[in-house]
C-alpha cells in the first residue's frame, strides 16, 4: 500500500518519468485539451488524469513482467513521451490494441472535466476545495474514491470511472485553488487521502488570508502566514471580509475587497492571478493523482485494477440464447465456441475480461450472469438447456437490454435465437442503447421453416418480423445472419473472430447494386482481412490491384480460403496482402449482404462535444449524440499510430472526416480534421456542418488520410451515429438512494431546431415505481424545459443492485422523426447516515424558459452488481448514495 506521505523516492519506477513528462508542458487545471485555446501551454485536468494513469499502469507492467515475454526495462521509456499505445506494444506484443484502455482513460478524463459543467457540481465550493470548505471537500473526494470501490467490485467498472474522475478532480483543484504551493510544499498534502487523519492548521472565519491586489496578477497577496485557506469564487457562499478570492474575469467575489484571486488554473493571468505557480501546482497535482491510482491499485489488486481501466487488448464474451425448445443445437453451438474461446486464449492477452449471459424464452428473460472467471462462466453455461415451448415470439429485445446494461463498452454482444421478438416495441430503445454502450450486435437466427419441433408456430407469420433484428443490428454496426441448424455451428465460428479487435472496412457503395463492384482499400496496417457474404447468391469474385480474382469455388484460391455454409459465405484472404483497391462483385437474387473486416491496432475513438467559452473554465462540453440545430465539434482519437512502423518513420495523418447517410451511404459532407496537440497523441478536431445538424437522422464517419509513405488510409466508425432532435438529460438524486427511500431525479428537455410537441414517458429497469410532474411539453426553437421524477426505492432493493431509468421523447406531429431517449444508471448502496445529507426541496411545477445553448451532460447507462464491500480499505466506512453515470463514452 502507498502511503500518502511516502517520499517521492518511494513512489515507484514511474514516477521517475514525471519530469520527462512534464518538460515542456503537452497543454490545465482547466477542463480538457479544448481549453488550451483560451490558455495554451496549460496543463489540463485531462492531462493530469491521463499521463497518472499512464504512469501507474507502467509502473504494474514493470512489477508484473508479461507471461512468455521479457520484462519491460525503465530506461526504454526515459527521455520520450509515455503513450498508451508504445505501453501496450511493449507489454503485450507489437500491434497490440490499445482502443479499450484508451477509450477507458476517456472516460475518466471527461468525467473529470465535468465537474466544471454539470449544473449539480460546478458551483459546489466542496467539490472543488473552494472557500475554505477543505474539511468537507476532503470528505466528498474519499466519498467518491469510496464509491469508485464499490463499483469496481460490482463489476460496474464505466461507473467506477466516472466516480474516479470526479474524484481526481476534486483532487487536483485542491492544488490549484488552495495556498498548499504558496506555502512552499515540495510533496501532496500528507493527511488527503487519510481521513481518519484531521486536517491540520486550517484558517478560520475570522483569519484574513488575503490582500488587496487590483492587477490581473497576484504573486504578493497572500498574507504572510502558515495556515491552509482556499479562495472563495461567485456569491454563494459569499466571500467574508479579508478572505481571498479564486480569481479571474468570471468570479463575481475578485471585484470585492480584498481583490484579485489565488488560483492557478492555468497560465493565463486573465484566468489565474496565481498562473506563475501553474506548473508548480500541476506537478503535485500530478504527483497526488497518482497515490490516489495506487491507492486504488492496492485495494483491487492488480487484476481489478487492470478491468478499472481495461488495461488489456481483449474484448468481454456476451451471450443472450433463447432457451426454448426448439433451441438444442443452437445452444451445443454457443456451447463449443465459448469453450473454444475460453481454452484457447485462457492465459494470454487476448482472454476475454468479463463474461455476460442472459438466457429468454416466453414469456420470462434473465437473470443475467456476469463474472470475470471463465470457469464459472462455463459451469453456468453448461447448465443452460432447451425447455419448453410457447408460439414463436420471444421476449429477445427485453434480453438483449439487460445484456446490453451488464456489457462493458466496445463489445460484441451475440444473440442466439430461431424466433422473431415479441417486444418490437422496444427496438427504438435498444438502437439507441447500443449507441450510447458503442456495443455492436450480431444476430444468428435459424428460421427454418421446415423445423416445427418444440416450437408452436402461429398460422400466419408476418414476412417483416425479424424487421427488429435488423434495426438493432444496422444501429450498433453488426449484422443479422439467418442460418439453418446444420450449419449453426460453423457459423458460430464467427464469435471468435469478432471478439478479436476488428475493424469493418467502408465499402463503395455500401450496399450490392447489380453490374457495379464492391470497392475496399487494404493498407500495409491491415491483417487476417476476411469478406463475408450472405444471400442467395449464384456467384462472386474478389479481385485484387494487380488484377488477379477469385471466385466462389471453395477451398484454397488464389487470394484466400473460402468456406460456404448454407447462404453464408466466408474467404479468409492470405496475408500479407496487396495494398490497394480490391474488388468485390456478387450476383444473387435479392440484395445479399457484404461485410470486409480485418485485424489492426490503427483505429480511432470518438466523441461530441459543445465548446464553453463563457466561464471561469472553458473547456468542451461532452454529448453523447450531436442535437439538431446545435453547433456541434467532433473529436478524433486515432489509436495505433506508431504500430507495425520502424522508429523514426513519420507517423501517419489523417486529414479529414467523411460523413454519410445510413443505411443508403450517399456522402453528406466532408470537414477537416485539425490537430490538437501533439502529432504522436493522435488527437483531431472538426466542426459538423450546419447541413448535417439542421434534421434529425442517422449517419457514418469515416476518417481518411495517409501514413508515412503516403499511402492512402481509410477507417471508419464501428457504429453510425444519430443527430437527435431534441436535448434531453436526466441527472441523478444529490441525495442518497438507499432501499426504502424516494429520490428525486431532474429532467431537462431542449429544442435548438424548431417547434417541438413531445410526449414524454419513463420506465424503470427493475420495476420500480416512477412518478413525474411532466408527461408532455410544447418547445419553441430555443426553448427549455425542466421536470421532476420520483424514484421509490423499495425496502426489498438490495444493496450493490442496478436501477435504470429511462425516459423517452417522441414528436407528436412528426411520425419520421426519431424519438429521444435518455439513459440514467444508478447503484443502489447501503445508507450511511452520519454522511448523510439532507435532502433539498424541489417545486412540484415543470419550469420553461426561453434558454441559449447552455448544456447539461447526458447520463448514460452501464453495469452494476454484487460486489464486495470496503472492510480494510484505508478510507472510511462506506459512504451510501447514488452512483450517476453520465454520457461520456467514446466510441
Amino acid at each position: 500500500m502507498l502511503p500518502a506521505d511516502v517520499p517521492l523516492s518511494h513512489l515507484g519506477p514511474s514516477v521517475l518519468l514525471l519530469l520527462q513528462l512534464l518538460l515542456p508542458p503537452a497543454s490545465a487545471f482547466f477542463p480538457n485539451v479544448w481549453s488550451l485555446l483560451a490558455a495554451p501551454g496549460s496543463i489540463t485536468h485531462q492531462d493530469l488524469t491521463e499521463e497518472a494513469a499512464l504512469n501507474v499502469t507502467l509502473q504494474l507492467f514493470l512489477e508484473q513482467p508479461p507471461p512468455g515475454r521479457p520484462p519491460l526495462l525503465l530506461e526504454d521509456f526515459l527521455g520520450r513521451t509515455l503513450l498508451a499505445d508504445d505501453l501496450f506494444a511493449a507489454y503485450f506484443g507489437p500491434g497490440s490494441p490499445s482502443r479499450r484502455f484508451r477509450a477507458a482513460l476517456g472516460e475518466v478524463s471527461r468525467a473529470n472535466a465535468a465537474q466544471d459543467f454539470l449544473p449539480t457540481s460546478r458551483n459546489d465550493p466542496d467539490l472543488h476545495f473552494d472557500a475554505e470548505r477543505l474539511g468537507q471537500g476532503r470528505t466528498r473526494l474519499v466519498g467518491a474514491l469510496q464509491e469508485t470501490l464499490v463499483a469496481a467490485r460490482a463489476l460496474d467498472h464505466s461507473l467506477a470511472r466516472q466516480r474516479l474522475g470526479a474524484a481526481l478532480h476534486a483532487l487536483q483543484d485542491f492544488y490549484s485553488h488552495s495556498n498548499w504551493v504558496e506555502m512552499g510544499r515540495q510533496q501532496p498534502h500528507p493527511q488527503l487521502l487519510w481521513p481518519r487523519q484531521e486536517l491540520q492548521s486550517l484558517a478560520q472565519v475570522d483569519d484574513p488570508t488575503c490582500s488587496d491586489c487590483e492587477e490581473l496578477s497576484c504573486p504578493g497577496n497572500l498574507l504572510g502566514f502558515t495556515l491552509l485557506t482556499s479562495g472563495y469564487f461567485g456569491t454563494h457562499p459569499s466571500k467574508p471580509p479579508g478572505k481571498c478570492s479564486h480569481g479571474g474575469h468570471f468570479d463575481q467575489s475578485s471585484s470585492q475587497p480584498p481583490r484579485g484571486g489565488i488560483n492557478k488554473d492555468s497560465t493565463s493571468p486573465g484566468f489565474s492571478p496565481h498562473h506563475m505557480l501553474h506548473l508548480q501546482a500541476a506537478k503535485l497535482a500530478l504527483l497526488a493523482s497518482i497515490q490516489a491510482f495506487s491507492l486504488l491499485r492496492s485495494r483491487l489488486g492488480d487484476r481489478g485494477f487492470s478491468r478499472l481501466l481495461d488495461i488489456t487488448p481483449a474484448s468481454s464474451l456476451s451471450f443472450v440464447l433463447d432457451t426454448t425448445g426448439s433451441m438444442g443445437e443452437e445452444i451445443n453451438a454457443a456451447k463449443i465456441q465459448a469453450r473454444r474461446i475460453v481454452e484457447q486464449r485462457l492465459g494470454s492477452p487476448m482472454e476475454p475480461s468479463h463474461y455476460v449471459l442472459v438466457p429468454f424464452h416466453d414469456p420470462g428473460f434473465g437473470p443475467v450472469f456476469t463474472t470475470s472467471d471463465p470457469d464459472s462462466f462455463w459451469k453456468q453455461l453448461n447448465e443452460l438447456h432447451a425447455l419448453g415451448g410457447g408460439d414463436e415470439p420471444e421476449m429477445c429485445l427485453s434480453a438483449l437490454e439487460l445484456a446490453l446494461l451488464h456489457t462493458p463498452p466496445l463489445s460484441d454482444i451475440f444473440v442466439f435465437t430461431d424466433a422473431s421478438p415479441k417486444d418490437a416495441f422496444l427496438t427504438n430503445r435498444v438502437e439507441a442503447l447500443t449507441q450510447e454502450r458503442c456495443c455492436r450486435v450480431t444476430f444468428l437466427v435459424t428460421e427454418d421453416p421446415s423445423r416445427f419441433h418444440g416450437r408452436a408456430r402461429r398460422e400466419v407469420l408476418s414476412p417483416l418480423r425479424f424487421e427488429p433484428y435488423e434495426a438493432v443490428a444496422l444501429a450498433s454496426g453488426g449484422e443479422v445472419i439467418f442460418t439453418k441448424d446444420q450449419y449453426i455451428r460453423d457459423v458460430a465460428a464467427i464469435v471468435g473472430d469478432s471478439i478479436a479487435d476488428l475493424v469493418t472496412l467502408p465499402l463503395e457503395p455500401s450496399v450490392v447494386v447489380p453490374e457495379r463492384p464492391l470497392v475496399f482499400s487494404v493498407d500495409g496496417r491491415l491483417q487476417r482481412v476476411t469478406v463475408r457474404i450472405h444471400g442467395e447468391v449464384s456467384s462472386f469474385w474478389i479481385r485484387n490491384p494487380a488484377g488477379v480474382s477469385q471466385g466462389q469455388e471453395e477451398g484454397d484460391g488464389p487470394l484466400g480460403h473460402t468456406r460456404r455454409f448454407g447462404q453464408f459465405w466466408m474467404v479468409t484472404m492470405n496475408d500479407p496482402l496487396q495494398t490497394g483497391t480490391w474488388e468485390i462483385q456478387v450476383t444473387a437474387k435479392g440484395i445479399p449482404r457484404v461485410r470486409v473486416q480485418a485485424q489492426t491496432s490503427l483505429d480511432f475513438l470518438f466523441h461530441f462535444g459543445i465548446p464553453k467559452e463563457d466561464g471561469p473554465h472553458p473547456g468542451l462540453y461532452p454529448l453523447t449524440q450531436p442535437v439538431a440545430g446545435l453547433q456541434t465539434q467532433l473529436l478524433v482519437e486515432v489509436t495505433g499510430l506508431g504500430s507495425r512502423g520502424h522508429p523514426g518513420d513519420p507517423l501517419p495523418h489523417f486529414s479529414h472526416v467523411v460523413l454519410r447517410g445510413v443505411p443508403q451511404g450517399a456522402e453528406l459532407g466532408q470537414v477537416p480534421l485539425e490537430p490538437v496537440g501533439p502529432q504522436e497523441r493522435g488527437l483531431f478536431a472538426a466542426s459538423l456542418p450546419p447541413t448535417l445538424l439542421s434534421t434529425a437522422g442517422p449517419f457514418s464517419l469515416e476518417i481518411i488520410g495517409q501514413d508515412g509513405a503516403g499511402q492512402g488510409l481509410h477507417r471508419a466508425a464501428p457504429q453510425p451515429c444519430a443527430v437527435v432532435p431534441v436535448l434531453l438529460e436526466l441527472s441523478g438524486p444529490p441525495s442518497l438512494l438507499a432501499p426504502g427511500t424516494k429520490a428525486p431525479l431532474s429532467l431537462h428537455i431542449a429544442s435548438f431546431s424548431g417547434p417541438r410537441d413531445l410526449d414524454l414517458r419513463t420506465s424503470v429497469n427493475p420495476s420500480f415505481t416512477l412518478t413525474s410532474n411532466l408527461s408532455r411539453v410544447s418547445l419553441e426553437q430555443n426553448e427549455s424545459a425542466w421536470g421532476r421524477l420520483w424514484l421509490e426505492v423499495p425496502d426489498s432493493a438490495a444493496p450493490d443492485s442496478v436501477v435504470m431509468v429511462t425516459v423517452t421523447a417522441t414528436d407528436r406531429e412528426a411520425s419520421t422523426v426519431p424519438p429521444t431517449h435518455a439513459f440514467l444508471r444508478l447503484l443502489v448502496l447501503p445508507p450511511a447516515p452520519q454522511n448523510q445529507l439532507p435532502a433539498p426541496v424541489y417545486s412540484t411545477d415543470p419550469v420553461l424558459t426561453t434558454t441559449s445553448p447552455t448544456l447539461h451532460p447526458s447520463t448514460s447507462v452501464t453495469r452494476g452488481g454484487a460486489g464486495g464491500g470496503l472492510v480494510g480499505n484505508p478510507w472510511w466506512g462506506t459512504v451510501g448514495g447514488a452512483l450517476i453515470l453520465l454520457g461520456l463514452a467514446s466510441c
